[in-house]
């Protein structure tokens, strides 16, 4: 489809919606999806913006992939100032939306300003209107889209919306499409809560169009679908297994983040595995795991579909929660398990669904649990103040806090402030396993030293998606790197993290590069696209954006400072595993990492660097 040329305006103050031409220049340089919708973001906002005020912009954002004939070319992203880190967060989702987006002949949907009102954008091909969405307010995620699709006599409206989490200001707040997927981090719900702003729905019946080259891109696209294929990531494990085929892998690696971090290695990582979803219940005689699930125009399908033992204590009583539901994912499985010694898969499902029904990033609300159960082992928190006993392994505290953060009562108020405040609030700042506030996901940065660099430098905080060196270090992937070795790493996290921002910016999804390099995603968006798309020009691309976000930061105050991971990681060595005894070697690898971007000693991007660029 390339580019529509047609971004919508969406001034929620004044209750209008506006057409408006794509600015071409900016799309020849920035792509698309992450990319153009964080240059559309640098040139409108002020990044010093408090994240939750009406001058704050929310930009949906999709790429000259989305809708098209290319492999998981379903994605869009969230861009704005993201509340949870005061950084630029930029949340990526699957599902069916930002097709949906393409197919009503849209690039992006650009929030400004705020309702005075709850209301829901309802965009059918050219038509655009605000509604209102008072009825819909303090409704779920999953209320929310059935009610919308029940109002419009049409049940194939793709819905992205908030929960109870994002009205509330949950700090880690998604936007929930399709039920189960997600822009889940840096809390780009609460910026739409903010707004007022409940639910999008999109219908297009426009279709596909305007790709440059068709015969080309069939070409292209099929041979890359064909490398998918033939590859034992994405055309066996993920497909079998889904992302939780993980879950033994690095814990074997010594490098599974438990209790807080303060191991590296989960006895129960078994109990909570791709393979445990797949076991028979002894309970039920059924399965956890229904089936697999495909987004649009996927040929991996490493979503999971679920259900729970109807028996278990969680759900007993809830007969709403009985069926079929979006399962689990690795990073999911692991924040809600392994980070707080919880081994109860069928808990671990509980949380999740209920982070899918209201909208609440899973990897944070996990991890800031987990910082919850440390102190309250040490005796900071108490049961009174929490309104549970909260020990490592308690799948019972963790059903009930992800049940009041949820609602925003209670203790989940604090909760829903994520691990850098609670854990400030409490007076043991270093207990949050987080990069500029944002927490870790499922891999730890002593046992495989280059996604800790990542994290450290990552622009919207400790984020594998933005950088996954797991691939090289751990699989193998395209090269096997030494994963305690701290020689070399720059380089790599560099390159990575450029080559991500390329994939992103298409519009498809980065599981594409377990099999895919950006020489895979050139032909396609050569074929597509208007201009010279060259592997010179597609990796250059891939650096601009880059830079262009930590631009973004160091405007909005962060400094070499933020660069950094918890003291734990620095002090403590692994207890365990291949890596025992080692710590994260940071700060050696720090100063080789800007030198390898062209950053000067404090990592701002030199005179040279941003010509070269043309920043």
């Amino acid at each position: 489809m390339s580019w529509n040329r047609k971004v919508l305006r969406v001034n929620l103050t004044a209750g209008t919606c506006t057409p408006e031409p794509l600015n071409m220049k900016w799309a020849d340089e920035f792509l698309g999806s992450r990319g153009l919708g964080t240059k559309y973001l640098y040139e409108e906002t002020d990044p010093k913006v408090d994240p939750l005020a009406p001058e704050n912009k929310m930009i949906m954002a999709t790429g000259p992939l989305t809708g098209t004939m290319a492999s998981t070319g379903g994605r869009y992203t969230v861009i704005t100032k993201g509340p949870l880190t005061n950084a630029i967060a930029c949340s990526n989702s699957g599902g069916f939306f930002g097709a949906e987006m393409k197919f009503a002949g849209w690039d992006m949907i650009i929030f400004e300003g705020k309702s005075p009102k709850p209301v829901y954008l309802y965009v059918e091909n050219d038509t655009a209107e605000l509604r209102d969405a008072s009825h819909l307010w303090g409704k779920t995620c999953w209320e929310t889209e059935e009610m919308i699709k029940t109002a419009h006599q049409d049940p194939q409206i793709r819905i992205s919306s908030i929960g109870r989490a994002g009205e509330n200001q949950v700090l880690f707040s998604c936007i929930v499409n399709d039920l189960h997927r997600a822009a889940g981090r840096s809390g780009v719900g609460a910026v739409m809560g903010s707004k007022n702003l409940k639910a999008v729905a999109l219908r297009g019946s426009k279709g596909v169009s305007g790709i440059k080259d068709y015969p080309a891109f069939k070409q292209a696209s099929d041979a890359a679908k064909q490398v998918l294929k033939d590859n034992a990531v994405t055309g066996q494990g993920l497909p079998t297994y889904g992302t939780q085929v993980l879950m033994n892998v690095i814990n074997e690696v010594g490098a599974l983040p438990t209790r807080n971090h303060r191991d590296v290695q989960f006895e129960e990582a078994s109990k909570i595995s791709a393979e445990a979803m797949h076991e028979v219940r002894p309970t039920d005689g059924k399965k956890h795991l229904v089936t697999n699930q495909a987004c649009f125009g996927c040929t991996i399908a490493c979503g999971r579909v679920s259900q729970m033992d109807k028996g278990h204590f969680t759900v007993e009583t809830k007969p709403q929660y009985w069926g079929a539901s979006g399962g689990l994912e690795y990073e999911a499985a692991w924040a809600l398990g392994a980070a707080n010694g919880v081994g109860d898969l069928e808990a671990l499902q509980y949380a999740n669904m209920l982070c899918n029904e209201d909208g609440m990033d899973p990897i944070t609300f996990g991890a800031t649990i987990g910082a919850v159960m440390e102190l309250y082992e040490m005796g900071v928190l108490t049961k009174e103040e929490i309104g549970i006993e909260a020990p490592f392994g308690s799948a019972k505290a963790l059903a009930y806090l992800a049940e009041v953060t949820a609602r925003g009562e209670g203790f989940g108020k604090i909760v829903g402030l994520g691990s850098k405040r609670l854990t400030a609030k409490y007076g043991h700042p270093d207990l949050t396993m987080s990069v500029k506030g944002l927490e870790f996901p499922a891999y730890d940065g002593r046992g495989i030293q280059g996604i800790g660099l990542n994290y450290a430098t990552s622009n919207r905080g400790a984020c594998h998606v933005r950088g996954y060196t797991v691939a090289s270090e751990v699989l193998g992937i395209p090269v096997k790197t030494e994963p305690t070795a701290t020689e070399g790493k720059p380089e790599l996290v560099k390159a990575f993290q450029d080559a991500t921002t390329v994939f992103d910016a298409a519009g498809i999804c980065l599981f594409t590069s377990f099999a895919w390099s950006v020489a895979d995603v050139q032909p396609q968006v050569q074929a597509a696209c208007e201009g010279d798309w060259s592997m010179e020009k597609m990796t250059l691309m891939g650096e601009r954006i880059w830079n262009l976000e930590r631009l973004y930061n160091l405007r909005a105050g962060f400094t070499r400072k933020d660069d950094d991971l918890p003291k734990r990681l620095k002090t403590e060595p692994c207890k365990t595993g291949p890596a025992k005894g080692v710590v994260s070697g940071v700060e050696a690898m720090l100063p080789l990492y800007y030198q390898v971007r062209g950053w000067d000693p404090e990592g701002v991007p030199t005179s040279e660097t941003r010509a070269r660029l043309g920043l």
